[in-house]
């Protein structure tokens, strides 16, 4: 009884973890203020310097 308990708690708390990192990182990547330091991210392999 007690593994199935720890099991299930591990299982859950483990995919919450995972979606809210999920959640925030995709957050970061698609907040406004990011724009302008992800826009030249990509541009990065196309300069000549």
């Amino acid at each position: 009884m007690t593994y199935d308990l720890a099991s299930r708690f591990a299982q859950t708390s483990g995919l919450l973890y995972f979606v809210a990192l999920f959640a925030g990182a995709t957050l970061y990547a698609l907040w406004p203020r990011n724009q302008g330091r992800f826009d030249a991210a990509a541009r990065l392999p196309l300069d000549e310097e």
